[in-house]
């Protein structure tokens, strides 16, 4: 009876325990529904920023440079905190480009002032776009100045547009160049017992180097020394423009450069000066002493000023409403197979994209705007589908490439009516590859086997058998098959020979200047060009852009907002028990894996360049 008693017992304080749980959960909820209600009045009821009849804009941009904002999963945000990854708002490239221009012609903004220190590392076709912006807002007759502690590579190449540059009299300029630097996982996988089985086409294909070789290929280091050479010259020559100086004097040799130091004592931000790169050196009392004369006091020890994140919500759309329109559609992020919110490209979503566009009659033209290493061979097959379908209604269909446009990036835009590239833009990247790990050797190793039978010689193939050869031959030759089919697709629509096609093929990535020449790319031009060329394609001399996006649902949004702070605040006691040493490496390798986990083509083919994004910017 005793027993009996405490095992009904025990079964009522298990059962209160999960009555209390349902319970506190239910209430939870409630909360969390609450909390959201009154965040959304607040919003809705705030008032808009009050502008200064004077004042000078200051384009303190605090975050990335992206295509279009994304959904960060709040899981997947926590662990990017204890990586070190600080959860940060993202700006949008046309948002700012549109601010600036905007400023421009408002009569209330006397002056810009870039004060970038907050701005990550950022593609150089990126940057460009703002420094047209930058360029527009000085030909209006206002004045430019940049400000900085201290100056990272893009930060200075903004910087450089400025009519002054400023610097901390204990400041410095840093520019490192471009590089493409990878880990390799070849021993590591091989004293794990891991067999990677690698399927490719294409010379210059180097995305699964990492996990066959333990060193960059000579191949790769070829293709890659090109491109990256012709990046830092594009931003060499961009600078010292701006600056009136010499090239050279911003890639000194290291033999040089420390007797340059010496010189001044090892004091950079003299050096820095010395060497033109900044024109005077000032303290942030000084220097709001002179912003003071020349936008007026603000009444409170500053100047008159309005930051770019209250101004932007009183810009209005460069374009008036109109019965025609130009649809853009921005494929932005790895291109994954279904349905993908955003920071990636579904090939189901983005496909539907491009068919609500195409089903609705005020839309004339078409903008698809490409900044992706590519991925899943299929989903960019639906998405391209939709562009010849977009062509057969009889509306044109423009590709915008941004900061890059490969492998699968260039898939989707190979059959677009006009290709529009920047001379910095990374495309090409024509080549195909399947991958698969298997672990039989590891388990057998630790006493675990697999056997059985089939069917057929593909049942029970997995990762804890073995891959027999003629079954690897088969996947080998559908590889080959989707290579063919992709060169095929460039070949027809790019008007080249097969054998023109696969020569400039191969997988290797190109600059949008040499992807003219090789005829990959219509023109040079950047978004702006992209515009005209689609209003010109459908004969619109009258027209509005309408972006089709997805946008977050109401709970999307809460979430994100709601889980920002706590996830930075779990990520740092996280991260604090990690060396700050090895984090680079751990964000490395959670980025690799981050790769693999996105690599869902139901064939298992890619089209997905690794070294294009990996420019150590």
């Amino acid at each position: 009876m005793k027993v009996l008693l405490k095992g009904i017992a025990k079964v009522l304080r298990g059962g209160w325990k999960l009555l209390s749980f349902t319970r506190q959960l239910f209430f939870n909820l409630i909360f969390l529904a609450l909390v959201g209600v009154i965040i959304f009045i607040f919003q809705q009821g705030s008032d808009e920023p009050v502008l200064p009849e004077k004042a000078a804009l200051v384009l303190d941009l605090d975050g990335p440079i992206v295509e279009k904002r994304s959904y960060v999963n709040p899981f997947d945000q926590v662990v990017d905190s204890a990586l070190g990854q600080v959860p940060v708002q993202e700006n949008v490239l046309f948002d700012v480009v549109d601010t600036i221009r905007a400023a421009a012609k408002d009569e209330n903004i006397t002056g810009l002032i870039l004060n970038l220190k907050g701005m990550p590392e950022t593609n150089l076709t990126k940057l460009r776009y703002i420094a047209k912006a930058i360029e527009e807002f000085k030909q209006a007759g206002k004045p430019v100045y940049a400000v900085g502690d201290h100056y990272r590579q893009s930060q200075y190449y903004l910087a450089s547009y400025a009519d002054k540059v400023f610097l901390s009299p204990d400041g410095g300029v840093l520019l490192t160049g471009y590089g493409s630097y990878s880990l390799y996982y070849k021993s590591l996988l091989e004293k794990l017992d891991v067999t990677t089985h690698v399927f490719r086409v294409g010379t210059y294909k180097s995305f699964v180097e990492p996990y066959t070789r333990d060193n960059m290929s000579d191949a790769a280091r070829e293709a890659n020394t090109a491109w990256l050479n012709q990046m830092w010259q594009a931003y060499t020559q961009d600078v010292a423009r701006n600056r009136q100086i010499d090239a050279s004097v911003l890639t000194p040799d290291v033999p040089d450069l420390v007797e340059a130091l010496k010189g001044v004592q090892g004091d950079f931000a003299r050096l820095s000066q010395k060497m033109g790169l900044v024109d005077e050196l000032v303290s942030r009392t000084q220097l709001r002493q002179q912003f003071i004369k020349e936008f007026g006091s603000d009444g409170d020890h500053g100047f008159n000023q309005i930051s770019y994140y209250d101004y932007l919500p009183t810009v209005a759309s460069p374009f008036g409403p109109s019965k025609n329109g130009i649809a853009v559609v921005v494929a932005s992020g790895a291109i994954v197979d279904g349905q993908q919110g955003q920071g990636s490209i579904g090939g189901d979503t983005t496909a539907a994209q491009l068919r609500e566009a195409r089903l609705d009659d005020s839309i004339k033209a078409v903008i698809l705007r490409v900044d992706s290493p590519g991925g899943s061979a299929f989903a960019s097959e639906v998405i391209r589908n939709e562009v010849d379908a977009l062509k057969l209604a009889g509306k044109p269909v423009v590709v915008s490439m941004s900061s890059l446009a490969a492998s699968g990036g260039y898939w989707i835009s190979s059959s677009a009516s006009e290709i529009i590239a920047q001379p910095t833009t990374i495309t090409g990247s024509i080549g195909i590859f399947g991958i698969l790990a298997t672990f039989e050797k590891g388990l057998e190793n630790m006493g675990v086997y697999s056997d059985g039978v089939g069917t057929t010689p593909f049942a029970g193939i997995g990762i804890t058998r073995g891959l027999p050869d003629d079954v690897a031959q088969v996947f080998q030759l559908g590889i080959e098959n989707g290579y063919q089919r992709f060169i095929s697709l460039v070949s027809e629509n790019r008007h080249l020979s097969l054998e023109e096609t696969d020569k400039i093929a191969q997988g290797r990535v190109w600059t949008g200047q040499d992807a003219l020449k090789l005829g990959l790319v219509d023109r040079l031009g950047d978004f702006d060009d992209a515009i005209v060329s689609a209003a010109k394609l459908a004969k619109l001399d009258d027209y509005d852009l309408r972006w089709i996006d997805i946008p977050l649902s109401p709970l999307e949004q809460f979430m994100q907002e709601m889980t920002s702070e706590a996830s930075a605040a779990i990520g740092q006691v996280v991260a604090s028990q990690v060396p700050s040493v090895f984090q680079p490496a751990l964000k490395q390798i959670a980025t690799d894996i981050s790769g693999l986990n996105q690599l869902n083509d139901p064939k298992g083919q890619y089209a997905f360049c690794l070294n294009c994004s990996s420019t150590g910017q």
